[in-house]
């Protein structure tokens, strides 16, 4: 397994996490928080990544679920967390094993592989009065005002009771439950020549300006990765600071990518 990868802002500044085993990729996106948590989504998601990373290390052919639901735990329990209070992240894991592929994703990040495409979009499909609002806001030209952070501090009260429950959607946070209802899928690693993880702040951005052919972005190195990702957020803060062309919660999400091939 060969891995590239590229992110924006680097990983010490970014709520994105990135881990590689020997074996794995895990992409963590720690949700941004519009009201008060704890400890920031960025230290909740390293601290979680870093957890996974050892889990899957120690014991690389274990179910992705127990690995995750551990690593859930081992974190909450690290930094004290209360479920009413706690940050959340999304989870992707790509794993070679043996003659084949297993992957993870829990959340709204993104892979894409030649033939199929797999996320996990249970949080989108509740869709909710306060996401309707703050997206028409901005269309209509608002901006990033007090009204705006107000809507969405509604919104994530009105996810927060839908987290990690029937009818709701799952993510990371303090009940490793959740692990067990990650979307997973088995690939055969001859039939899956490679795959793209890509975080939402990312591929949102990447979909709107049709920057959208994968099999080029494989044969990309890091640097032109990291390109691609700058484009966006030039795009972003050049051509739609407002939030008018693309509604998205903030102007700028943290933007990560990265690219595993595997050998015939």
């Amino acid at each position: 397994m060969q891995v590239k990868s590229a992110q924006l802002p680097p990983i010490q500044h970014s709520a994105d996490k990135l881990f590689t085993s020997d074996n794995a990729v895990i992409l963590l996106d720690g949700a941004s928080a519009f009201v008060p948590v704890p400890v920031s989504a960025s230290t909740y998601a390293d601290h979680l990544g870093k957890s996974l990373h050892h889990s899957l290390s120690t014991y690389p052919d274990a179910d992705l679920r127990a690995s995750l639901a551990w690593a859930i735990q081992e974190a909450a329990q690290e930094l004290g967390l209360d479920p009413a209070e706690s940050p959340s992240s999304t989870v992707t894991i790509v794993r070679e094993l043996d003659d084949h592929l297993d992957l993870l994703v829990l959340g709204d990040n993104l892979l894409v592989l030649p033939d199929e495409t797999v996320t996990d979009d249970r949080v989108d499909r509740l869709d909710l009065p306060p996401r309707r609002k703050y997206r028409e806001r901005l269309a209509a030209g608002t901006g990033y005002d007090e009204e705006h952070r107000a809507v969405l501090r509604e919104l994530q009260t009105q996810q927060a009771q839908r987290r990690n429950r029937v009818g709701g959607y799952w993510t990371a946070g303090t009940d490793p439950a959740a692990a067990w209802q990650a979307v997973t899928r088995r690939r055969s690693s001859s039939a899956t020549p490679w795959v793209v993880l890509a975080s939402d702040g990312a591929y949102n951005t990447m979909h709107h300006l049709g920057i959208t052919d994968w099999p080029a972005l494989v044969e990309a190195d890091a640097e032109e990765l990291t390109t691609t990702l700058m484009r966006c957020q030039c795009w972003e803060a050049t051509d739609d600071p407002m939030g008018i062309a693309l509604p998205r919660a903030k102007c700028h999400g943290d933007k990560s990518l990265a690219v595993l091939t595997f050998a015939e």
